[in-house]
């Protein structure tokens, strides 16, 4: 359904340590800077980027807005979820733990990104 998803990032430098170590934690290989400036994360179900807003206001959060990138595990969930406390993000919402939606179990793990983007890590447990 998607082809990508890019986010806006005041510092495109530290929002790339932040995710190369996110995605990382998943197995995906490391953002690739542009001529632009922009990062981009390149896989097989789509593309993950990072920019300077085109139009030159700060980038700022979507409030509502999340995003969320399928673990394979809960281990892979928590391992993500630490490397994003030690790379600039914060944690957000409930610790990383199974919750009861209307789709079944998902085990859930919500950080804010070093722009204040909320992602999560989301592993369908049932």
């Amino acid at each position: 359904m998607f082809s990508h998803i890019m986010v806006g990032a005041n510092d495109i430098q530290q929002s790339k340590t932040f995710y190369d170590a996110i995605l990382g934690a998943m197995g995906y290989e490391s953002g690739v800077l542009d001529e632009k400036g922009r990062c981009f994360y390149f896989t097989k179900s789509g593309i993950f980027a990072l920019s300077k807003p085109i139009d030159g206001e700060p980038a700022c959060h979507g409030n509502g807005s999340t995003i969320g990138f399928s673990a394979e595990s809960t281990e892979i969930a928590d391992a993500w979820h630490a490397a994003g406390v030690a790379n600039g993000g914060t944690t957000c919402e409930e610790p990383p733990a199974i919750r009861e939606g209307a789709i079944g179990q998902l085990y859930l793990a919500y950080l804010r990104d070093p722009s204040g983007n909320k992602v999560c890590a989301v592993h369908r447990v049932s």
